[in-house]
């Protein structure tokens, strides 16, 4: 009997190479998201000490310029546009992220329906082999006996 062959075995390969790449994909932009969140983390610190720090100019009861509160006031609104921006990239940044997911759980789905398709093919095939040999060993045994 000949050798079992699948015959969608290429498109098993592709389809495993697919599901590779939207893994390195969806890694790719977990990494990017992790990134872009901790620049955030940053920008809320960075916020945070030039709060702090006017906090602590102004309470000292010293007098403090009108330059220097308007310094501080294009600071904060200035970090407060960054902050706002760096929200908004990590929103389109989550949604791509949902969305490669998608797909790669797509492909997991599909390149295992394939894997099972080839398992049964294997299996059926192996039960072939079988009763073919079965059906060969019948036929020793039957000439055997009709030689005795």
């Amino acid at each position: 009997m000949k050798k079992f062959k699948f015959q969608l075995e290429t498109l098993l390969k592709v389809t495993r190479r697919k599901k590779d790449e939207a893994e390195m994909q969806f890694a790719e932009v977990t990494r990017r998201l992790e990134d872009q969140r901790n620049q955030l983390q940053n920008l809320l610190q960075e916020l945070q000490e030039g709060q702090a720090e006017y906090a602590n100019k102004t309470s000292e009861g010293k007098t403090i310029t009108v330059d220097a509160i308007m310094i501080y006031t294009n600071f904060f609104n200035w970090k407060r546009e960054q902050i706002e921006e760096q929200q908004k990239l990590i929103l389109r940044t989550t949604q791509e992220r949902q969305q490669k997911l998608k797909k790669l759980m797509e492909l997991i789905t599909y390149v295992k329906s394939i894997e099972q398709l080839k398992e049964k093919r294997l299996r059926e095939y192996n039960a072939e082999l079988i009763a073919e040999e079965q059906k060969f060993l019948d036929e020793i045994g039957l000439q055997l006996s009709i030689r005795k």
